[in-house]
């Protein structure tokens, strides 16, 4: 039966990555809206890892994807623009920042844990905000140029490349998580998400496991930013604004907390009807993502995915 399990996993995996593809062919003219939302399931599931199997409780994960999206654009102009190179910055950059926060951060817990997270990434918006020779301050960081892809592919102005782009890092990721969240570091990380007490009397080292955790959270959100700077070729102040960090925990919970595909499902409904909604009314979408939130919370608190696969974990 788990075998069974893991191929029709899979077997959704391609469907996934089927649909993505299609969209290149059906929707041409809004491929830089696909694009955003492949960035944004990316960022989605870095804070999956984070909230969703190790138990914290952030509201400023904005912090690894603005200092990831900084580091790539900053890399591309005064180093080298090549993609994949400066992925990895981004990579670096992301987790670099998550562990000097998570020293300080995962210290305490709960109330107190969700407000330090909210004000470290407010000073490192403010701290970009303030450098604006090398950040560009509130005209953002202009100026980025991306060399072909591989050699061979230009980024073009209709983002065709981008998205392909998106498509073929999210993918790449999203399989290296799957295999992640079933390692025995994970497993032990959700015991101390679960009987944080138990653990620690088994002897278990809850601290430096969970700013292990909270750091591979943070390479993925940075290279999530680093895509972003990359397929946009620009990188404001709002990659580090609270309002990302608060949306990406609707979106997650959207989908289903602890579960990748609940991401990846919470942050497609939330960037299409975002996209729908506010296009027909700028001044009052928010109305219709509010009423989405609260019959998904009564209908369905353990997230969309729920619906289909029930209460459990679907890793």
């Amino acid at each position: 039966m788990l075998r069974g399990a893991k191929k029709f996993g899979w077997l959704f995996d391609l469907l996934l990555l089927s649909a993505a593809i299609s969209v290149y062919f059906l929707f041409p003219e809004s491929l830089g809206l696909g694009t955003r939302i492949l960035v944004m399931i990316l960022f989605v599931l870095s804070l999956d890892l984070a909230l969703g199997y190790a138990g914290i409780p952030t509201l400023g994960h904005a912090i690894v994807f603005g200092v990831g999206a900084y580091a790539a654009g900053l890399f591309a102009i005064h180093v080298t623009g090549e993609p994949l190179t400066g992925l990895i910055v981004g990579a670096v950059a992301g987790a670099t920042i998550a562990f000097m926060s998570g020293l300080l951060l995962l210290r305490t817990n709960h109330l107190t844990l969700v407000m330090i997270s909210v004000a470290m990434a407010q000073i490192a918006f403010e701290i970009a905000n303030q450098a604006g020779v090398v950040t560009g301050g509130v005209d953002g960081l202009g100026g980025i140029e991306m060399r072909p892809l591989l050699g061979r592919f230009d980024f073009d102005f209709f983002g065709k490349t981008a998205y392909l782009y998106s498509i073929a890092v999210v993918a790449v990721l999203f399989v290296a998580m799957k295999l992640f969240v079933s390692s025995p570091f994970v497993l032990s990380c959700e015991g101390i998400r679960e009987q944080r007490q138990r653990m620690e009397a088994l002897g278990v080292g809850i601290y430096w496991r969970l700013v292990a955790m909270y750091t591979i959270a943070g390479a993925v959100g940075g290279i999530a930013g680093a895509l972003n700077a990359q397929t946009t070729q620009y990188v404001s102040l709002e990659v580090l604004g609270f309002i990302l960090s608060a949306e990406a925990v609707v979106m997650l919970i959207l989908g289903g907390v602890g579960r990748l595909y609940g991401a990846i499902l919470g942050t497609i409904i939330f960037m299409v009807v975002h996209h729908i909604a506010s296009g027909i009314d700028p001044a009052n979408w928010l109305f219709v993502i509010g009423a989405m939130i609260i019959v998904v919370v009564f209908v369905a608190p353990k997230g969309i995915l729920s619906l289909f696969f029930g209460p459990g974990r679907s890793r």
